[in-house]
């Protein structure tokens, strides 16, 4: 039986690729539930060092699967959707103290468009669209949406393309800060893959370190984002890889990170 999440793991890089291609893999109950579970193997292994989130197929992720949600025997309700699915994803990607790279090899829809908003980096081909959806059928952007896409792109356009459910383009969103890179189709998978790679060889508890300082930027006043600096960087000095990185400087030679 074919699995709705595919994992492959190669050089210290876990690949979790959404597998519903028939349905643009949106999302149903035993994929979010699969994913979450995945993105709790990978946050465990200490092999794995960078994360890729990507889409089988023509699309990375249409959000939700709506024949779910219309089927009187499946449907769990937007409560548990929501509850159980959506937020867990989100939750897990921002508190996996490792890179997660968003490879957009296709449309991102819905709550599609805003997990790959969640990840650390996003990358995505010439072709791919970004659609806030939920307007189109009378619901309101979750999956964080609310929360990420108007610190990316400021309020006056998120609040624009939540409410017009316009497409924008990989272009368009790579000039208005939404995704950190656009490439050509040909150079798609060989630009995911050197940047996750170059990730899995960089210290990742620095790297963990400082996504968890990005998270708490979110709310904190600078002083608490200064002290917080502070507390973390005397972590980060204790760890082999700043000792690591420190003697292959003065010894002018490539340092070699164990992420420890």
């Amino acid at each position: 039986m074919t699995q709705p999440i595919q994992k492959e793991i190669n050089n210290g890089v876990a690949t979790l690729t959404l597998n519903r291609p028939e349905v643009f893999n949106s999302f149903n109950r035993e994929m979010a539930l699969l994913l979450q579970a995945q993105l709790d193997v990978c946050e465990k292994d200490e092999n794995v060092r960078a994360i890729i989130l990507t889409g089988n197929g023509k699309a990375f992720c249409a959000g939700q699967d709506l024949k779910e949600v219309t089927d009187p025997e499946l449907n769990p309700g937007f409560k548990k959707i929501l509850e159980e699915h959506y937020n867990p994803i989100i939750t897990k990607i921002r508190a996996i103290e490792k890179p997660i790279i968003a490879a957009v090899n296709g449309v991102a829809a819905g709550a599609g468009a805003n997990i790959a908003l969640a990840c650390d980096i996003v990358i995505a081909h010439e072709k791919v669209s970004f659609i806030q959806a939920f307007s189109k059928i009378g619901l309101i952007p979750d999956s964080a949406g609310t929360f990420f896409l108007p610190r990316l792109i400021g309020f006056g356009k998120a609040s624009a393309l939540m409410m017009l459910g316009d497409k924008v383009t990989a272009t368009e969103a790579e000039k208005l800060g939404m995704i950190y890179r656009v490439t050509s189709i040909d150079d798609f998978e060989n630009e995911v893959a050197t940047v996750a790679n170059t990730l899995a060889q960089m210290p990742t508890k620095a790297l963990g370190l400082t996504k968890r300082l990005l998270n708490e930027s979110m709310s904190s006043t600078l002083e608490q984002q200064l002290n917080l600096e502070g507390k973390l960087q005397i972590e980060a000095s204790e760890t082999k890889d700043f000792a690591e990185g420190v003697n292959a400087f003065v010894e002018k030679r490539k340092p070699n990170f164990k992420g420890k």
